[in-house]
């Protein structure tokens, strides 16, 4: 190495070590801490930037079937703590940041001598703006704005203010500086979009939409990225697609479609189906659409898409009413690999939507089901399927009803030739299916296809099954066919497993024998199996037939009131009055029909109608409400008000008269939402009056009577929790237990006696300054009833108190008391076993 060579060497050092020096203002220091910020901490910097923004976009789903923002990026609505960030890669640029300002910064006498550091700031801000820390990200973008005003980055520095601003929901603010911007300064073309693109985002967030088409159409002209330039175009055609002017939407659709490869293809595929979705369908050009989404399909490059175009083609057939291949083409796009959770509720809905329109409600409740499942519970949308599909669970409920008894009625219509003849052909064609799969060789399936094929239950018709396995020859012969299924013929010797023992069983001729399976003798294949099950006896058919007929009734009812099909309401209420029911339906479907008629133009039959309740029912509700509905309505006769006053007798201990009043209005009130209120009213009156026993009763009947109701949901409640608990308790023995009662018997018709009774006590409790204590007369059965002292702290009071009455000459209470602790006597109470209690003694 020759002394030049070394003294170069030397003199790199010697400026390496003092172009360190930040407080020097000399042109090697500038340049040499503006490349180091530039070409080491800001390049990594950016760097993670980038690497974040590519994540983000990752991780983001655009739900293409609503306008999409401007700038990919989901908020998260999770509060963090001031020090915490949401992405490494964002932590890692704005470290790299701060690392420049603190190591590179030259700030001497009170300016900024290093080039790189309002770069700095602004890669500082957008670390802050992309992991959704905006307030800091303003201040450094602001910092840029009031230190570094003849900085070259004083345009990017705004406009990325204004972004802030606009996350920050202040878009007026935004909206009047982007403006300012834009007309006043003198920005590059990138710069120019990216301040138009913030602009048009602050319009649409204000719902001025014409603005905003003419903000975005600037914007997507004028950036120089293809990827934006076809999302911006892809929103500009949505954008005028909300200003009900598609062909200004085509027309921007049209160049996203043209960009092609250029910009992410699911613009394009978006932009075909939003085209097709503005489409003019009209005599003899269909045929357009059609060929444009064929090729869509067939072309290999959009297999990622195929739910979209399948759902597309779908959409086509249904405009062309060709429901059958629509319906192919929605399950199509449903079984096609998909993302897109928006678009598999809404193929799930309109799939609903036809099952609903076709009254096959069982399916369309799936169908609803499995919509909810895929959308997103803060949608307005998910609340309207939601109702509609509970209320579809009282139709399901009613129309099996229905459906049920209509059979078995019009089975016992007929001759028992006739009941043999159908039974006939379903035991053959039953018997042949069984056969085919045995003879295909699909053992299991044929095990569990046939375990499910099992003679139907006519309402409960034939009496309980015999519970000893070899008793019930239903139970053998299906084990004997189950075992052929799944073994074969096996001969009756030890290791009857093995595979070489299936073959047969050999006679002394050598000849082989097979054992064969008697289909003859299964019950599941004699039509008499059958014909057995139906039903003769009157009173069984009276009840399955009341059955029916309130079943039609509630039909007629949800399809007025909750489905407004007024025609499949009218059928079932007509036919339910040709079937002569209960008198207690025929008023209220005389009435919905007449409301019926009114409101779809049948005037003759709703006249007719009003005739018949107001001449045959004048004194009814039903007929007030027909002179004037409104003072029928206010009146105070009204349903709910007759409730309440009913729940205030509950409230004060008058069961009996609860019990018999709920009867009452639930005659009266039939069909009503009010009933199923006054039948759980009426079962709680019940059991305070009758016990558990009866209580258990009649909450078995509002649970199975009312089973959508919310009434007979919390009867089912009570009665699968509560029942069991209060059926187990016992009475507590403990001679140590706290609060007793004084309990003075009476028969329920000696209201005299129990008056007097009760006011002697009030006067001794009084005159005696026993302020804890309290009298009442409770209710214990419809044949009993008691006055009972509270408050007495233990027994020997009790007693004591109890003996007190009896000697003092101003009380001289003779009648002989029960002395119980309050938890005893809330069990006789539940449990009405006051004389059990007694002999326990």
């Amino acid at each position: 190495m020759n002394s030049f060579t070394r003294f170069f060497i030397l003199l790199i050092f010697a400026g390496s070590i003092f172009g360190c020096s930040r407080k020097k203002n000399t042109f090697i220091n500038r340049n040499w801490h503006a490349v180091t910020t530039e070409y080491n901490t800001l390049y990594n910097g950016h760097l993670a930037l980038a690497q974040g923004r590519e994540e983000l976009n990752q991780n983001y789903a655009d739900n293409y079937w609503d306008l999409l923002p401007i700038e990919r990026m989901s908020i998260d609505e999770q509060v963090t703590l001031p020090d915490s960030i949401r992405n490494q890669n964002f932590g890692k640029a704005e470290e790299k940041a701060v690392k420049a300002i603190q190591r590179h910064s030259m700030l001497i006498g009170g300016k900024e001598r290093n080039p790189q550091i309002d770069e700095a700031y602004l890669l500082l801000g957008k670390a802050r703006y992309f992991d959704q820390r905006f307030i800091p990200a303003l201040d450094a973008f602001n910092y840029i704005l009031h230190k570094y005003p003849a900085s070259n980055n004083i345009n990017k520095a705004q406009i990325w203010r204004e972004k802030t601003y606009i996350r920050l929901d202040n878009n007026k603010l935004a909206k009047k500086n982007l403006k300012r911007i834009i007309d006043l300064e003198d920005l590059e073309d990138q710069d120019l979009a990216d301040a138009n693109a913030a602009l048009s985002q602050a319009y649409i967030n204000l719902e001025q939409i014409d603005s905003a088409t003419v903000a975005l159409q600037v914007a997507a002209e004028s950036t120089e990225k293809s990827e934006e330039k076809g999302r911006y175009y892809f929103i500009l055609g949505q954008l005028y697609n909300r200003l009900q002017q598609p062909d200004k939407a085509n027309t921007a659709f049209d160049e996203v479609i043209a960009l092609n490869r250029k910009s992410p293809r699911i613009y394009m595929i978006n932009a075909y189906v939003q085209k097709a979705r503005n489409f003019e369908y009209g005599a003899g050009n269909n045929y357009q659409l059609r060929e444009l989404l064929t090729e869509l399909e067939e072309d290999r490059e959009n297999r990622p898409f195929l739910d979209k175009i399948y759902f597309q083609i779908g959409e086509y057939y249904s405009r062309l009413d060709s429901t059958k291949t629509a319906i192919e083409y929605y399950n199509k796009s449903l079984r096609a690999p998909s993302s897109d959770i928006y678009l598999k509720s809404i193929n799930y809905e309109i799939l609903a939507d036809i099952y609903f329109d076709r009254a096959d409600y069982r399916t369309a409740s799936k169908y609803y089901d499995s919509t909810l499942v895929n959308m997103s519970p803060r949608l307005r949308e998910f609340r309207t399927i939601k109702k509609k599909r509970n209320n579809l669970e009282d139709v399901i409920f009613y129309r099996g009803i229905a459906d049920k008894n209509d059979s078995i009625l019009n089975l016992a219509e007929m001759s028992e030739e006739d009941q043999i003849a159908y039974f006939t052909g379903y035991t053959e064609k039953l018997k042949a299916d069984f056969e085919a799969e045995i003879e295909d060789g699909e053992r299991k399936m044929a095990i569990a296809a046939n375990s499910q094929k099992a003679i139907p239950d006519l309402d409960g018709a034939g009496g309980p099954s015999n519970s000893f396995y070899f008793y019930n020859p239903t139970r053998v012969s299906n084990g004997a066919r189950e075992f052929f299924i799944t073994w074969g013929r096996r001969q009756l010797a030890d290791n009857w497993r093995w595979k070489d023992r299936s073959s047969g069983v050999k006679t002394q001729a050598g000849e082989e024998s097979e054992i064969s399976l008697n289909l003859d003798e299964d019950p599941r294949f004699d039509p008499m199996s059958y014909v057995s099950l139906v039903p003769t006896d009157k009173t069984e058919l009276d009840s399955i037939n009341n059955e029916r007929n309130y079943a039609y009734y509630q039909l007629g009812l949800i399809y007025k009131e909750k489905f407004g099909e007024y025609e499949m309401a009218t059928q079932r209420l007509e036919d339910l009055l040709e079937y002569a029911p209960e008198e207690r339906l025929i008023l209220p479907a005389r009435y919905n029909l007449y409301e019926i008629y009114r409101h779809t133009g049948q005037n003759s039959k709703a006249s007719a109608m009003e005739q018949v309740i107001l001449n045959e029912y004048p004194d009814s509700r039903y007929a007030a409400y027909i002179r004037n509905p409104q003072e029928a309505i206010a009146d105070e006769d009204s349903p709910e008000k007759k409730y309440d006053a009913v729940f205030e007798k509950f409230e004060k201990g008058e069961y009996r008269e609860v019990v018999e009043e709920s009867d009452k209005f639930i005659s009266n009130y039939t069909g009503d939402e009010i009933v199923p209120k006054f039948e759980l009213l009426k079962a709680m009156a019940t059991g305070r009056l009758m016990g558990i026993e009866a209580y258990k009763s009649a909450l078995n009947y509002v649970a199975l009577t009312y089973p959508q109701s919310p009434e007979g949901k919390r009867a089912q409640q009570i009665y699968n929790q509560a029942i069991p608990q209060l059926s187990n308790m016992q009475f507590n023995t403990d001679s140590l237990q706290t609060n007793y009662k004084l309990v003075y018997r009476f028969k329920a018709e000696e209201a005299e006696p129990r008056t007097a009774l009760k006011t002697k006590i009030e006067k001794a409790i009084g005159e005696l300054e026993y302020e804890k204590l309290s009298v009442s007369e409770d209710v214990y059965s419809p044949e009993e009833q008691f006055i009972v002292i509270h408050g007495l702290k233990d027994k020997a009071s009790a007693l004591g108190f109890a003996e007190l009455l009896a000697i003092n000459d101003n009380y001289k209470v003779k009648a002989e008391p029960v002395v119980i602790s309050t938890e005893n006597y809330r069990i006789i109470q539940i449990q009405k076993n006051l004389d059990r209690y007694l002999s326990s003694l």
